[in-house]
């Protein structure tokens, strides 16, 4: 069932996806060589906490940590522990939290000191292609159009999009109907309704999209190696048009 949200449920959702958004921006200050990802884990938890809100993460579905950190092939769902980080390393920060019953989630990449330019690219294509995909976030509109938009950005550029993970609902769960892909043909599927809250994440890699899974069961990777970025935000649907909730 796709559920709408009342302007003060939004408004709460707002607060939520601020938080959110401020801790990730904090923590990408603190990205650097020699930092770990249990170092990132730690901080995200301690900010969410001295907030008062609640992990989103930690707990859902049997998940151990506060933030997912996906580093180079690792696409998504990447479990924070002793991994270091290096000079030109990407590292994907996910991460969301709970506020008055209600989920804010949102993710970026970003690089470790100086990377390459081939790295830089892929994560300014990711991100570009997040905005696009959010200019379609109209009520009348098909969740489709998301995904088309998304996808009619990044091909061009040579890169693949990964299809075993979408995007989604986003509200009092974590994941709500309907799902969100980053591909197919434009008018089809559910409409886009006033109040409804969208999960937007484009999760782009530089060679193929075929995905592997590690024995932890949740962190997937590029099978080829490749290099990949992920970016997400929480967008609703307005009379006025998108709302990204957290600005």
């Amino acid at each position: 069932m796709i559920y709408s949200k009342s302007m003060s449920e939004l408004q709460t959702m707002n607060r939520c996806n601020a938080l959110v958004l401020e801790i990730l921006r904090k923590l990408m200050e603190v990205v650097a060589p020699g930092i770990t990802t249990d170092d990132l884990d730690r901080m995200a938890e301690q900010w969410t906490v001295e907030a008062g809100a609640k992990p989103a993460f930690k707990g859902y579905r049997g998940y151990p940590k506060t933030l997912c950190t996906s580093v180079n092939e690792q696409i998504v769902h990447g479990i924070p522990g002793r991994r270091m980080l290096n000079e030109g390393d990407i590292v994907g920060l996910d991460m969301g939290v709970i506020i008055d019953g209600f989920y804010g989630d949102s993710a970026m990449t970003v690089p470790v000191g100086r990377v390459s330019d081939e790295a830089r690219k892929l994560m300014a294509v990711t991100e570009e292609s997040l905005a696009k995909g959010i200019e379609k976030v109209q009520i009348g509109g098909h969740v489709s159009d998301i995904g088309h938009a998304v996808a009619s950005y990044v091909t061009p550029h040579g890169y693949s999009l990964v299809k075993e993970f979408t995007g989604h609902g986003v509200g009092r769960a974590l994941h709500e109907d309907p799902q969100v892909p980053n591909y197919g043909d434009p008018g089809r599927g559910p409409r886009i309704s006033e109040g409804m809250v969208l999960a937007i994440e484009p999760m782009v890699c530089a060679g193929r999209s075929d995905v592997v899974m590690a024995d932890d069961h949740w962190t997937a990777s590029t099978a080829d190696g490749s290099l990949s970025a992920h970016f997400e935000r929480s967008v609703a649907a307005t009379p006025s048009g998108p709302w990204i909730l957290g600005y």
